[in-house]
């Protein structure tokens, strides 16, 4: 039987404003903070509170690729990388602007499906998209998402620099898994591209799939924190490597530290893949990025209450900036951190006008 071929909709026969239309029209605002949002030349926001503000770009074939990344998981995953950043300040994300640039390659169908991703993620985490904007791209596709969020009391914001001696380190989840999720899709890419028709062999990877194709912002642990009343002393998020992030703080906050291998939570499938792959599994949770999990430091004396905490793991200490940034290793071994987190480059010719 032969699969009828799907009717697509030119972007185009919308028009510049009917496609913001389309987008829009369903749109509901959920956050009194949100007085006025898509449909004039500025969203109004009304709050009393301290806000933050954070901004991400993510540009097809630098930071995704469609051949294996479905545009309902771009959407969603493109509002969490943006208020998982919101969390890492220990703020409530309200509000978002999303802008996209499009090539006619995508058809409105494309469009709708990417969009579908960002409602579901900000209905998920109750967020307002209030604005955004809408341009042609010569070649592939641009997302640009600004996020807002709020902080009732100054005192509650937590900055990278904040970090203490004898402080402890924690992360929430577990590490690793989004990027064996990336080293599985990219080796599929690679045999079907090679042979022309194979297929991909997904089965049994689901989890490593998930966190990296839809990722979770990890909203509840500043709801715990907050219920235990414990304001942490710096925080980050998990976006380019455990390495890399707990570099930024303990560099920001001019202190050394030491984590331990066998404290670092590492699910089971990830490890049973790195090894599939011949990957020692500590590269991907120290390297490997995209997990935004949450790394945040916290005062010794809130040991007793997050000690048992299943949702919390404590995997070091931050010590004086002399100690260095180690990794102690299961026989007691200390080897020095390195930064090898995703870094974008920018090639010479990329400068020439």
């Amino acid at each position: 039987m032969i699969e009828e071929k799907k009717k697509v909709t030119e972007i185009s026969d919308l028009g510049e404003f009917g496609l913001i239309e389309y987008l829009t029209k369903n749109i509901k605002l959920k956050n009194k903070s949100s007085i006025y949002g898509v449909g004039d030349d500025a969203a109004v926001i009304n709050t009393k509170l301290y806000q933050v503000v954070t901004t991400d770009l993510l540009v097809e074939g630098i930071h995704f690729d469609l051949m294996y990344t479905p545009l309902k998981h771009l959407g969603y995953k493109s509002v969490i990388a943006n208020i998982s950043d919101i969390y890492a300040m220990n703020a409530k994300p309200k509000q978002i602007t999303v802008s996209i640039a499009i090539s006619s390659k995508f058809s409105l169908e494309n469009v709708n499906d990417l969009y579908s991703g960002i409602y579901l993620a900000c209905e998920r985490y109750g967020v307002d998209v209030i604005g955004g904007d809408t341009s042609s791209s010569v070649t592939g596709l641009l997302i640009s998402i600004t996020a807002i969020g709020e902080v009732e009391n100054k005192n509650k914001i937590v900055y990278r620099n904040g970090a203490k001696t004898n402080d402890l380190i924690c992360v929430s989840g577990d590490l690793g898994a989004a990027y064996m999720g990336l080293q599985l899709l990219e080796r599929e890419k690679k045999v079907f591209i090679e042979t022309g028709t194979q297929q991909p062999d997904l089965d049994g990877y689901d989890y490593v799939l998930e966190r990296f194709l839809k990722p979770e912002a990890r909203k509840e642990i500043i709801e715990i924190l907050d219920d235990l009343k414990i304001i942490p002393t710096s925080m980050i998020d998990i976006s380019d490597g455990l390495s890399s992030e707990l570099m930024h703080i303990c560099t920001q906050s001019k202190l050394g530290c030491n984590i331990y291998a066998d404290k670092i939570p590492i699910d089971l499938t990830t490890i049973n893949i790195a090894e599939k792959f011949n990957i020692e599994s500590m590269i991907p949770v120290l390297n490997g990025g995209e997990d935004y999990e949450l790394l945040f430091t916290v005062s010794i004396a809130d040991f007793e209450k997050i000690k048992d905490r299943k949702e919390i793991k404590i995997i070091g200490n931050i010590t004086e900036e002399s100690n260095g940034r180690n990794i102690v290793t299961d026989d007691g071994t200390a080897i020095k951190l390195q930064a090898q987190g995703w870094q974008q480059t920018f090639k010479e010719e990329d400068n020439e006008n």
